[in-house]
């Protein structure tokens, strides 16, 4: 049998919906990837701590982890046209007001409202653009379905540092909020207009080349949520930290520290298509294996360099890790979970990511705060690389299936 011209692939994928749903998910994180680039500056208009800025961060990504549950349950129920709307517009209402907060503890709650207006994202999107695409091609559109989420971490911090120059963080939120609410809306009428993503819009159609599951892949797909969903949440708490890092321990001003930032995001513009190529290729397994084992050394690294040539290089590093773990993850839940589950199931990974993520990031500020940035990192990259042996050993009968 042929193989398919890989020019005619990119057309079919590039075809129809998905280019929108690329800018719908760039629109969903333009303003929740601004916590983080923003970080030394709320850190000094509040006078925090690490362990506090780690608390600021939380605020968003703990309710952003609850509220992806109810949000994938929901999608499966009420289709995912409204759950995808309510993550973007939702975002951006919450984002407007948390650029008028002028307390802590108004900022935190808009934060965490953010979160969980926001949560209906990512359980919705995935599922419905894997019924747009071929099973065979599913690792691709995925991928290029994360280029949007990778423009937004890039340019946002960008943006949100030049706008913050003049008119402070806050100023970045309210700005950055009104093009979010406006895409979402248009957004939602598209996609009513094409009938698409109701409650028995295609999301819920079995392809006939697919199969479900059956229980005995209950056990690997448990070990692999683990696997992935731990890492990112560890990886989450060193990233958390890194504009900080780069401002106390490198000398680099707060806007260049948030710029920085972006570098990590930058891959995400290019990395996800090929994660999810070779997720295609190769199978999920083998590739978030090698992945994560490089995770550990790259994370230790961060106490040595010190030339900006050095970080750059660690910190694209970090978002080839970041860019091929995401489309490599989504590809082996949805291949292991019946499709009027898909988004429950998307609910409870991302969800145990998110929330991991929340939680350990105030302990790893706390763990700085104590032991430094040396000894946080060492600490970091050693569980990633144990837990990833761990997990590999127990999917090593997976190790070589494509789905």
């Amino acid at each position: 049998m042929e193989s398919p011209n890989p020019k005619s692939t990119l057309r079919a994928l590039l075809g129809g919906l998905l280019p929108l749903f690329i800018l719908a998910h760039c629109s969903h994180h333009l303003l929740t990837a601004l916590t983080i680039p923003l970080s030394p500056m709320i850190r000094s208009d509040f006078s925090l701590d690490y362990t506090y800025a780690g608390w600021v961060i939380s605020a968003f990504n703990l309710s952003y982890g609850i509220g992806q549950l109810p949000g994938g349950w929901l999608a499966d129920r009420i289709g995912p046209r409204f759950m995808i709307t309510l993550g973007i517009c939702g975002v951006a209402v919450a984002g407007f007001f948390v650029g008028l907060s002028h307390s802590f503890g108004m900022m935190i709650v808009f934060l965490a409202l953010m979160g969980v207006l926001g949560g209906g994202y990512h359980p919705a999107a995935p599922p419905m653009i894997s019924s747009l695409v071929e099973p065979t091609q599913r690792g691709r559109a995925l991928g290029l379905h994360m280029i949007g989420g990778g423009a937004s971490f890039f340019l946002s911090p960008l943006v949100a540092t030049a706008i913050a120059a003049y008119w402070g963080w806050r100023g970045s939120f309210i700005g950055l909020a009104v093009p979010t609410l406006t895409f979402g809306v248009f957004f939602y009428l598209l996609l009513r207009k094409h009938g698409t993503g109701g409650p028995a819009g295609p999301a819920q159609v079995r392809r006939p080349s697919e199969t479900v599951p059956t229980q005995r892949l209950l056990r690997p797909l448990i070990v692999f949520i683990f696997l992935s969903t731990f890492s990112a949440a560890v990886l989450f708490s060193v990233m958390s930290f890194i504009p900080l890092f780069l401002v106390d321990k490198i000398g680099f001003s707060k806007e260049t520290a948030g710029a920085f930032f972006a570098i990590i995001y930058s891959a995400g513009l290019w990395v996800s298509p090929i994660g999810g190529y070779l997720s295609d290729r190769y199978g999920p397994i083998p590739v978030i294996l090698v992945v994560l084992l490089l995770t550990g050394p790259v994370i230790f690294l961060l106490n040595f360099v010190s030339s900006w040539l050095g970080i750059a290089v660690l910190l694209l590093a970090l978002g080839v890790i970041i860019y091929v773990r995401m489309p490599v993850s989504e590809v082996y839940i949805l291949s292991h979970t019946p499709e009027g589950r898909r988004s429950a199931v998307l609910g409870i990974y991302f969800f145990s990511s998110m929330e991991g993520g929340g939680i350990l990031t105030p302990v790893m500020g706390y763990l700085i705060d104590h032991l430094g940035f040396f000894a946080s990192y060492t600490l970091a990259a050693s569980m990633i690389i144990l837990t990833t042996l761990v997990c590999g050993f127990l999917l090593r009968d997976d190790l070589k299936s494509k789905q």
